[in-house]
């Protein structure tokens, strides 16, 4: 299985396939079930039909822009391009991909339109992601009106960022939770870490970010732990912790929280989706979500 899908009517199946055939892409025939399918597949979708098909198609499936297929319709005349789902999260690349088949791409988010850069562009520009995504709505409109300040931070160091900025980090599709108790060493951090990585087969490289509460911001052994192990720790506040359900039982309601390790690492996972849950190393607790 590829990573990408052209879902066609029977009539327009040859076309599909020569779109398929230039993209490395599969086939699917159009039916009641096809979009279904391929969001639960694929990652791109071209769709070759009309548009009011497809959105009448992928309309009930769509959850969140940060986790939906991105969705390119193809008119029937192989015309035109239009990124219908996702233009940000890969759509407006993947229609202009087409334009070596003729088909002119449609392109129609605000910042493209204005020949700006978008947070998400930037972001897949350095092979970063977005840590905090609500941000990307008040920069990407700031963008629309002027530069914005593009600050490179190698660290050590540490930044507070408001709301309305981005915080772009090294892609992965993990975020690894952390809990400890005051006083905490940073070898027993890593290695509680480590163990809880290994468990779940998941590669230090491939971790998003760490994160944690606010409380522990002056916990210099889970800082300098995560530092040792190249990771990104992000602090959170109370009510973002608390907006994430605590799968497994906490003493963190005695701090007024519903838990730390698994809140934390479900407060910023994409899929919000608990692959490892809370795991106890002595004075540490670790939990992995994506």
């Amino acid at each position: 299985m590829t990573g990408t899908v052209v879902i066609a009517l029977e009539r327009f199946l040859p076309d599909a396939r020569r779109i398929a055939d230039a993209l490395g892409a599969d086939v699917l025939p159009y039916g009641p079930d096809a979009f279904r399918a391929a969001f639960a597949g694929y990652g791109r979708v071209v769709a070759v039909m009309s548009a009011g098909i497809a959105v009448r198609g992928v309309a009930p499936l769509l959850t969140d822009k940060w986790r939906d297929p991105t969705v390119v319709v193809v008119g029937p005349d192989l015309r035109y391009a239009v990124p219908v789902v996702g233009g940000h999260h890969g759509g407006n690349d993947l229609a202009r991909e087409l334009a070596a088949l003729g088909i002119e791409p449609v392109i129609t988010t605000a910042t493209e339109t204005r020949g700006r850069e978008s947070v998400e562009g930037l972001a897949a520009q350095k092979g970063c992601d977005v840590v905090n995504r609500d941000s990307t709505r008040a920069v990407n409109a700031a963008m629309l009106d002027g530069d914005v300040p593009l600050y490179a931070v190698t660290g050590p160091g540490i930044v507070v960022a408001g709301p309305a900025v981005s915080l772009l980090v090294r892609e992965g599709d993990y975020v690894v939770g952390v809990g400890c108790k005051k006083g905490v060493g940073a070898a027993e951090v890593t290695a509680a870490v480590r163990r809880a990585l290994g468990l779940a087969g998941i590669a230090p490289v491939e971790v998003l970010v760490y994160a944690t509460t606010i409380k522990k911001r002056s916990e210099t052994g889970l800082i300098d732990g995560v530092a040792e192990l190249g990771g990104n720790l992000v602090f959170l506040d109370d009510d973002t912790v608390n907006e994430e359900a605590a799968p497994s039982p906490s003493r963190a309601s005695l701090i007024g929280l519903a838990g730390v390790a698994e809140p934390a690492a479900l407060a910023i996972a994409k899929r919000k989706e608990l692959v490892l849950v809370k795991q106890t190393y002595g004075c540490v607790t670790v939990a992995i979500a994506r």
